[in-house]
């Protein structure tokens, strides 16, 4: 069964469970609280910092409504007496009497944080603002960039996403999503094959989606799915041609397999997604806030590493106190930009923990053979930001599949990004660990 049909059945379901918990919710809130658990004090072996529920299904917790209470207008009621002067200069309607006191309203908690899908020029995956407005009235693009083995880095083009996803695929390899919005880069690659992780990172941020290759169970489920019509990929005949005139290009190079000679420039893929697909225009992103400043209750971290496989692949960040910025590395070698030769670095690096399920869908058949990886992206669950040498625990959220993942402090109030680029590391919920200095 493919996932759209899944929600599709279970949305009847859904519906009954939401409808019952929104009426048990309204007769008890009269009673309910809430309370703050303790932030946890970080090691140097970080767990996830809580447990979700264990089931993958989809949940809703509603939020019950406050009742307006009725407006009483009084009929047939004289006007009130014209205030005599003594009245006037005392600020009294009634002299002899004791002024009523005018009840203060609730202190309403600081807003340290903007919304930058209440703007028209910045872009609401980085919280800056953009030279060229026009820039944001495009879809994002979601290319699948090859990450292993290490001779396809230094790859192209990271250094102008927006966000980029690092997670993993069969074999404890990794694999990276790079979306891009807010810039353009005219080389971006080498462009790899997609995962069953990309049904749900491109209806997140109603991107475009350009791959090449995939197993035959990931490419049916592709065919099949509800981003069929934003998907740009040679699987699918759209072209492989000259450089610059085609949504896809091959740089051959001696030593490459050429599944590692693939490339792909944005200016010409959204041109092509415009013309070939429809699918064009300014979308409706929203969910994340920013702040200069970071939100209170940050724990100093200052080095973070995602061992994946220990050996072969792990993800590093070290925190440059005077850019502010993250460095990031693999396998304690700097991970660098292929044009211009420069160490990655993110203003964010957020820790995205949630269930890694084998799937039947075989991938490959060396060393016995490896199945696809279903990471289940949806409803919500822990989550760690680093940002301004700070590590911020908090969940993630995301109620509907074409709901952005929004970031939460634990309690409701959302957790703010830094202004700037984010590399989103996906890990599972059980039996994974980071380590943290």
């Amino acid at each position: 069964m493919s996932y759209a049909l899944y929600h599709r059945r279970l949305r009847p379901a859904i519906a009954a469970v939401v409808l019952f918990g929104l009426i048990v919710t309204v007769l008890a809130a009269g009673g309910c609280s809430r309370q703050t658990s303790a932030t946890p004090t970080p090691t140097k072996t970080a767990k996830p910092p809580q447990t979700p529920t264990s089931s993958p299904a989809f949940t809703a917790t509603p939020v019950p409504q406050p009742t307006a209470s009725p407006t009483l207008v009084p009929t047939n009621t004289p006007p009130p007496p014209t205030p005599t002067a003594e009245e006037k200069a005392t600020g009294q309607d009634n002299p002899g009497e004791t002024p009523t006191p005018t009840e203060t309203p609730s202190p309403q908690p600081t807003k340290y944080y903007f919304d930058p899908s209440t703007t028209t020029d910045i872009c609401p995956l980085t919280g800056l603002k953009v030279e060229d407005p026009s820039a944001l009235e495009r879809p994002p693009l979601a290319i699948k960039v090859s990450n292993a083995p290490p001779i396809v880095r230094p790859q192209a083009g990271l250094d102008k996403a927006d966000v980029i996803f690092e997670h993993y695929v069969e074999g404890e390899l990794t694999r990276l999503t790079a979306i891009f919005l807010s810039q353009d880069a005219e080389k971006v690659g080498s462009v790899r094959s997609g995962r069953l992780l990309d049904l749900e990172i491109s209806p997140m941020f109603r991107a475009i989606f350009a791959f090449s290759g995939a197993s035959g169970g990931v490419k049916q489920t592709f065919r099949d799915s509800d981003i069929f019509d934003q998907i740009v990929s040679p699987d699918f005949g759209h072209a492989i041609g000259s450089q610059g005139s085609a949504p896809f290009y091959r740089i051959p190079q001696q030593g490459k397999a050429i599944e590692h000679t693939l490339f792909t420039n944005t200016p010409v893929l959204w041109q092509y997604a415009a013309e070939k697909l429809g699918y064009s225009g300014r979308q409706e992103i929203k969910g994340w806030v920013f702040s200069e400043a970071p939100p209170p209750g940050g724990q100093p971290v200052t080095r973070i590493s995602i061992p994946y496989a220990v050996g072969s692949v792990v993800s590093e960040y070290t925190y440059d106190a005077g850019r502010g910025v993250y460095l990031r590395s693999i396998n304690g070698e700097p991970h660098r930009e292929e044009l211009s030769g420069e160490q990655l670095r993110f203003k964010n690096v957020i820790v995205i923990y949630a269930h890694h399920i084998e799937t039947d869908i075989l991938e490959d058949v060396w060393g016995g053979g490896h199945y696809s990886i279903q990471i289940q992206v949806w409803d919500q669950g822990p989550l760690r930001i680093f940002r301004d040498g700070q590590m911020f625990d908090g969940k993630w959220v995301r109620p509907d599949r074409w709901d952005l993942v929004r970031f939460e402090d634990g309690n409701g109030p959302p957790l703010p990004l830094k202004p700037g680029n984010t590399f989103i590391q996906m890990v599972p919920l059980v039996d994974f660990e980071i380590d943290i200095d």
